[in-house]
Formats: structure tokens, sequence, C-alpha cells
């Protein structure tokens, strides 16, 4: 590994760094001194001889076969080597919508010819030149013909990436690899492209300036953006000749990252830019136990399974679920009875509970005056008791402030087991786990000046670009998975506007004309240096308002911090006792609702999304569209793909 060792935990692929050559022949000795001597883990290497042009070997007398000018045999290189030290770089003198018809015929075929070899030689990826300008149509024309056949390819500015993944369809191994100048746009543009299918970052050696020992380093912000990339496995690629009078002497001072003992002769000339990026790669941030544990949920769609259907085995947003070599056992709560191991997982979520148990202490205090402390009892009902974890923080709230308190513990398990109710069925987006059914149905045992543990919660979506989840979504090759919101625990995702709160529900509601169907619509500006940009869906969140100031969210800006574990009513629950990891799980992960067609964003124009709640006598279940700039159908029409039931 190129960038070196991060605590032995970090397995995601921008550990390796490659380093982009010119074109040769012998590529025995091209790997050996880029990967030995240079101490690079792989090579972007052309393929074919740059002055290889197909009209011009047809012109040759005698008209028989030609070896075409490729980059060695196959033979010259072990199958693992290709596969894993070689990425292909297609001829960049191609240009597939030139008007010259020669040199367009040429490309084509040449291109056609490299990917052969390349698919031939097993490599995991190949490197596309940019198209030569505006016009597109025919690259991608030609490129989408490969990828039905092949499984990976790469390709290079926002506008022109746009216009090629689309006329591809989007397709799943389309990537591309970005070209990092000395000039960077602005942190929004750059921002963008987590969202997408990004593999490679190809930083050119004019693009690093030079220290005060003479050595090349990187801007803050370049620093920034490519601590960035490694942060969601993008490889990086060394690009260019040596622009730095490195001293000859002295090659401990130099950030030497393996420790191995070089000369000078031998050193690579580029080994100073690998030593640097393996010098901002060791000193990153380590994670933190938590978030190393979730690195495998990352951008994993988790789907409800309806009730009709118990066969559909992906995993449940109001379900909770166990993992267990490789099945998925899900669960309605409100339908099904939880098994004593799985309450046990629910429980081990501290942080949620002492919340709830701070929220409920300043209810307590704030009910009874201190002189009546010894004489007045409050009555307070658990809905969804579980096996009792609210219950036991109401009772230590009870004892931290000296009040006397009657506990009615609610559930519906037989096997599980008013001034004042608690209740902790919110989901990733609030209401989505029917917690306003639930608490509206035990509002009849509340006084009419009791007390709604939480007594108010908001869900919040924004706009995401989700490359790789909208890709996931695809891939099922239907509209009922487009119509399903899935809870995941986002990652390579680009937040393209703050949060917008979308439904409130308050409790309790004593209103005549209450009902739970709600409607909005938002409008979201797109910041105007973002550029254009892809919005595949609408990310959720919810914050609620247990008591007070006391609350409990997962809304990026004003997220509970450490909330761990599962609850009863959890978005995501994985039983981890099961594996003997002894950590907690995330009690919420955010939900994702995806679009069919995903829509384009240019600077200045707001995007004007509508979403519904919407309520039936046997099922709950939300509808969702884009009206502008091109309106989109409504999603999950009658609930007719998606819903919870009652």
């Amino acid at each position: 590994m190129a960038l070196g060792e991060r605590g032995g935990w970090d397995k995601s692929e921008s550990r390796y760094c490659g380093v982009e050559t010119d074109f040769n022949d012998d590529m025995p000795h091209l790997l050996s001194f880029n990967l030995s001597s240079g101490g690079f883990d792989f090579v972007v290497a052309s393929l074919m001889d740059p002055n290889y042009r197909p009209s011009l070997m047809e012109k040759d007398i005698g008209g028989g076969s030609h070896v075409l000018p490729f980059a060695g045999s196959d033979l010259v290189l072990s199958p693992s080597q290709w596969s894993s030290h070689v990425v292909g770089k297609i001829s960049s003198w191609i240009d597939l919508d030139s008007e010259d018809e020669i040199l367009r015929t040429d490309s084509e075929t040449t291109l056609k010819q490299e990917i052969s070899w390349a698919s031939h030689l097993s490599l995991q990826a190949c490197l596309l030149p940019s198209p030569k300008g505006a016009s597109c149509a025919n690259y991608a024309r030609c490129v989408n013909q490969i990828l039905q056949s092949l499984n990976n390819m790469q390709g290079d500015s926002w506008e022109l990436w746009n216009s090629f993944r689309l006329l591809c369809e989007h397709h799943s191994q389309l990537s591309v690899a970005l070209d990092v100048l000395s000039s960077l746009p602005s942190a929004n543009s750059l921002g963008r492209w987590l969202g997408e299918p990004v593999r490679a970052a190809i930083i050119h050696t004019d693009s690093f300036l030079t220290n005060a020992r003479g050595y090349p380093c990187l801007s803050r912000r370049h620093q920034k953006l490519i601590t960035g990339f490694l942060n969601h496995s993008i490889q990086v690629v060394i690009s260019g000749k040596l622009n730095h009078g490195v001293p000859s002497v002295s090659l401990d001072s130099a950030l030497d990252h393996t420790g191995t003992n070089v000369e000078s002769s031998q050193r690579h000339s580029l080994r100073p830019y690998l030593d640097y990026i393996a010098y901002l790669y060791q000193r990153m941030d380590p994670l933190p136990e938590q978030e190393r544990f979730e690195l495998s949920y990352r951008d994993f769609l988790q789907s409800p399974l309806q009730g009709h259907n118990p066969l559909f085995h992906i995993i449940s947003d109001e379900f909770c679920t166990i993992e267990f070599s490789n099945y998925y056992l899900s669960f309605q709560p409100l339908m099904d009875n939880l098994e004593a191991q799985t309450y046990e997982t629910f429980e081990k979520d501290s942080v949620k509970y002492i919340q709830y148990q701070r929220a409920i202490g300043n209810a307590l205090v704030d009910r009874v005056p201190d002189e009546e402390a010894s004489s007045l009892t409050t009555v307070l009902m658990v809905v969804g008791a579980g096996r009792g974890p609210l219950v036991r923080a109401s009772l230590q709230a009870a004892e931290e402030t000296g009040r006397k308190l009657k506990i009615y513990a609610v559930e519906k398990n037989p096997n599980a087991v008013v001034t004042l109710h608690v209740s902790e069925l919110l989901g990733s987006f609030g209401d989505n786990e029917l917690s306003p059914e639930c608490l509206d149905g035990a509002q009849r045992f509340l006084k009419q000046d009791g007390i709604s543990i939480p007594s108010s919660y908001t869900s919040f979506i924004q706009p995401v670009t989700a490359s790789k989840l909208h890709n996931d979504v695809k891939s099922h090759k239907d509209v009922v998975h487009f119509e399903t919101a899935y809870v995941v625990k986002v990652h390579s995702v680009a937040r393209l506007a703050p949060c917008e709160p979308v439904f409130t529900f308050t409790h309790p509601n004593f209103s005549t004309k209450k009902s739970n169907q709600r409607y909005k619509k938002l409008r979201f500006e797109i910041p105007s240096d973002t550029g254009s940009a892809m919005v595949h869906g609408f990310a959720g969140y919810f914050d609620a308002m247990l008591y007070k100031d006391v609350h409990l969210g997962i809304e990026p800006s004003t997220a509970t911090p450490n909330m761990f574990s599962c609850c009863a009513s959890s978005s995501v629950c994985f039983v981890e006792s099961y594996f003997d990891t002894g950590l907690q799980i995330p009690a919420w992960f955010a939900i994702f609702f995806p679009l069919r067609t995903p829509v384009c964003i240019r600077p200045g124009s707001p995007l004007e999304v509508h979403f519904w709640r919407c309520c039936g006598s046997t099922k709950v279940w939300y509808e969702w569209c884009v009206a502008s700039p091109n309106p989109s159908p409504v999603h999950n029409s009658n609930g007719r793909s998606y819903w919870v039931g009652l």
C-alpha cells in the first residue's frame, strides 16, 4: 500500500495510490520501476502506441493481418498483475465526434480495439479521455455499446460528464475520474462530486506548491479536497513530470512513509509527490470506533417489508431486523411480537434513554412544586413499553427529582411485560412508524393539562446527488423500488441545499378536527456557485422535542450526538450480539426518497417539491413529486408500492 497503514482498520480503496505513465511497450520494466522503485500501487498506462491510426495501417501494401501496436503481450505480466496493478489509459487523440470522417472512424475503431484488449487483460478499469468539444453524442453512443458487455469504465467537468452519463442511461458501471488542477472551483461546486461515482482523482504535479525545504506540498484547499476524496474511497493518481528541485541528499528528511532506505539514484522522480499524499493520508483523523463499525452500512439501501409480501427480503425501515448468515429476519413492531434477544439489543441505546430521562425529570419538576413533592403522585403512561427501558428511565427520573410516580406500561406484546405519557415510536422521518396514530390512540387516557413526551416532532428533507443509491434502486428494473422510501447510512452523497421542514406533529392534540394527513410544498435554492447538479432523490431526517429544551434527532444541523444501538421503533437495527462485536449501533439512519428520473438543476433555477402523508383505513403512506424545473410523476400514488400497515 503506497499510502501506508492507518491503524489496520482502513480497508477502503483510497489506501492505494497510482501514477500516470507514458506509453512503454516494456510493461514488466514499467511496472517494476513504478511499483518496486517508485512505491506506487498501480500504473495508469497507455495500452497502445500513440502513433497508431487504423487508416494508416489499411494503406500498407499487402493487405494482410497486422499485429496491433499494443503495450506488450498479455503474457509479459501475470493475470493478477494486469488486474491488480494496471489501469488502462485510452489513447488521448481519439475524437469520436470530429467533423473529420477519417479521424472519427479511426477513433471509434481504436476505442473498441483498446477496450477489447483491456477486457482480455481483465483490467479493473480504463480511463477515457474527456470529450473534445461540447458535443459528445457519438462518443457516448459507442461507450454505451461497449458498456453492455463490459464490467467497468471510467469517464472525465460536470456538464460533459452529465451529458455523457445521460446518453449512457446512468449505467451503473460508468464512473468518472477528476483532474485536480492548480486552480480549484468553489467548495459547493466541488461538493457536488461527492454524490457522483468518482473512482479516481488525477493530481498533476504542477498543482503542487513548494515548501520551505524544497519539497512538494498542496494548498490548504487542495489538502481538504484530497483528504475528502480519500475519505470517500477515491483513489489518487499522480500525473506529470518532476517540477520541484527536491534535494538529492538527506533522503531521511523527505516524507518517506515506507521507512525504506532507497538510494538517490534509484528513487522514482515522482516519489516525493507520493510521499506527500501518503503524509496526508496517514495524518487523517482515525474514524471513531462507531464509524468503523458502520462502514459496511454506508450507502446500503434498506427498505420496508410490505405486510402482504413476507418473502421480500430487503431490510426494513419500520421493522426491527436481525442479520444472521446473510438472511434478514424482519419484524413489524405494531403487528409482530419481538423476541427477548431483540429487546436486549434495543435497550443498549444509553444516550437516547438519558435524553428521555432528562425530559421526564424536567416535566416532573415543572408539574409538581417542591412543597407538594411528598404528597402529589404523578401518573405516567409508557406507550410501547417493551421490556421496560423507558419505565426504568422514568423511575430514575422520579428518584432524582424526589417526585412520586405511578406508571402504566402499555405494551401489546403479552410476553414483554395518566398525567403524563411517554413514547419512543419515532422513525427516521419522525412520523413514518405511526407515532401520530399510536399517541392519538393513547391520548384518551391523558388529562387535559397532561404532558406528552415527545411533545412534538418534525420531519426534514434535502435534495441530494446520490448516484450509487440511484443505480442500486434502478437495478431492480421496476417502478415499485423507485416508489419506496429506504433507510440508509448516507455517505457518498452531495447535499445540495440546507434541510427544509416537512411535517410537524404535536402531542397532545385535542383538536376536534385533527387529521394526520399532511401536505407540504417546498422550494430549494441551490447555491449559485455550485453549478449544475443532478438530484437523484431526497434525504429525510427528523428532530423531536421531548420536553421543552430536551430534544432528540438526526437532522444534520441539530443532530443529537452519540446515539447508538436500536430501539423498538428504530429505523434500522442489527442484533450485534450474534456476532459478539460488543459495538453499539445507531438508533436512526436517514431515510431516502428516490426519483424515478433524476432532475438536473441549473444555477439560479429553484427546485420545487411536493410531499404528502396520506392515511387510509388500513395503512399510511407517502407520495412525492418534483414540480419544477421539470415535472415528475407523483411517486407511490395511493400507496401502490410502499405503505405502513395500521
